[in-house]
């Protein structure tokens, strides 16, 4: 009998790349440092109902996958029954061979339910059928979910109004996963947005205090900062196409502010310069609190205006942007270093193109005060794939110092993504074991190469966020 597709040498090419994943990586725990999981789920240790409320439901890389192939909404994010969208998820699987989706697929499907039958058009029925049954116990419970993949810790995503309920449940809980949260600011820094002000409206109501002047949001931020800080919060993270740096006063921040809160027209340039002065008050901010900042660059959102209208955003109508990264990122960096106020930062590309860019920059604040201080982080979105993962750790160690990188996370919604760490960790070891065989590293120095696989894996990210 053939062996099953996704099998103990999956994607390992060698013996090294076995040695290297099997004796070094495999069963290093995962500490999952960025995601948007939901707190309250964990908190309520939910359990779901069946596999199409977990896989599919948020997931907006199936839905590209659907909509492609010519499936009808209904089926994708729609009315239709949670049976029928999982059975044209299933139909649409084998169209996307070559695509992570497949491999992720039937790494999910054997790591949670022990299931290594492939998924296709006449497998999935029973596939949902047994994989529902499966999830409506308790061992399959949101809680449950994450240790059986050996989590260490988790790092959920949260707005600054969120009131962090749900993390303080777990943290007074039995639960020996660690879950923290990461302060996401975007839309107080996006002042172009609609519903900028009603946003402000709500940030002043939960801070107990009135933004009427920029002061005002500076204060309610670092209110909120501090709220965070106290609820073990160590981390925050930014979406944005670019790092915005524009030379400013303080009294055209305060100009401009005003403008907005009285509902008055403000320009782009001015919108430019006010988000360059909230992040840098934001940045100055977290290297007081001695917290890890986080910048996702790159997206080009909601491309698709008609759809946008009808579904909303994160469902499945963004991009790669070709923004200009390298001068403001340059800028931006100087002017926190130049103070002694750069905290550590992590900068994730979603630009191909940009990969040696990124590359390079974090050498250029890579002080020796902190090992591997500014980190190149994984491979992001469109590039979490084996060739993106790939291309990411070659600029980085060609440029940089690949043994000083903090690893793979999942920015996922899903609690079945986990074994993308795996997928991350058996493309790093089959790397460095090709490499092994060419004779482009040295054999004799396993033991050392195992150890770097390690630390990638998980003991540079354990010591670099230090919870």
């Amino acid at each position: 009998m053939s062996k099953n597709f996704i099998h103990d040498n999956f994607l390992l090419e060698n013996k090294f790349a076995e040695e290297l994943y099997h004796n070094y990586s495999a069963k290093q725990p995962i500490i999952d440092y960025h995601n948007h999981l939901s707190p309250q789920l964990i908190a309520e240790d939910h359990i779901f109902q069946n596999i199409t409320e977990v896989w599919i439901k948020g997931d907006h890389y199936k839905w590209r996958a659907m909509r492609t192939l010519g499936i009808n909404e209904s089926f994708v994010t729609g009315n239709a029954s949670d049976k029928d969208k999982f059975l044209n998820w299933g139909k649409t699987v084998p169209y996307t061979m070559r695509n992570p989706l497949y491999h992720w697929t039937h790494l999910e499907l054997a790591r949670y339910f022990d299931i290594h039958e492939l998924l296709n058009e006449n497998s999935a029925e029973k596939i949902y059928n047994e994989t529902s049954e499966k999830l409506q116990t308790s061992e399959f419970s949101t809680r449950n979910l994450l240790k059986k993949v050996n989590a260490e810790l988790v790092c959920t995503t949260e707005d600054p109004i969120d009131n962090l309920e749900h993390h303080q449940k777990l943290r007074n809980s039995d639960y020996n996963v660690k879950v923290s949260t990461a302060f996401r600011p975007d839309k107080a820094i996006l002042i172009e947005n609609d519903g900028y002000n009603d946003y402000i409206n709500v940030l002043a109501q939960v801070a107990d205090f009135p933004i009427n002047t920029f002061d005002d949001l500076c204060f309610a931020l670092k209110k909120r900062i501090t709220y965070f800080h106290e609820n073990n919060c160590r981390l925050c993270d930014h979406g944005l196409n670019q790092i915005y740096f524009e030379n400013f006063t303080d009294s055209e921040i305060k100009d401009i502010f005003k403008k907005k809160r009285e509902n008055q027209t403000i320009s782009h340039q001015e919108a430019v310069k006010f988000q360059s002065a909230i992040l840098l008050f934001l940045a100055e901010t977290y290297h007081e609190f001695g917290w890890v900042q986080q910048f996702h660059l790159g997206a080009l959102r909601n491309n698709n205006a008609r759809m946008l209208k009808v579904l909303g955003p994160d469902t499945g109508w963004d991009s790669i942007g070709d923004f200009s990264q390298a001068a403001k990122l340059s800028q931006f960096l100087n002017a926190l270093d130049s103070k002694d106020k750069l905290a550590k930062t992590i900068l994730y590309n979603l630009n191909p193109a940009d990969n040696e860019v990124l590359a390079t920059m974090i050498g250029n604040f890579n002080d020796g005060s902190v090992k591997g201080k500014v980190q190149f982080g994984s491979g992001w979105w469109f590039l979490d794939q084996k060739d993106g993962m790939t291309k990411q750790m070659n600029a980085l160690s060609n440029m940089g110092l690949i043994s000083c990188f903090i690893g793979m996370l999942t920015d996922s919604r899903s609690f079945l993504s986990f074994p993308r760490h795996e997928y991350f960790r058996r493309v790093l070891c089959n790397l460095l074991g090709q490499e092994i065989e060419k004779g482009e590293l040295p054999a004799s120095e396993m033991e050392w190469i195992g150890k770097m696989v390690s630390d990638i894996s998980y003991n540079n990210a354990k010591e670099y966020f230090n919870f």
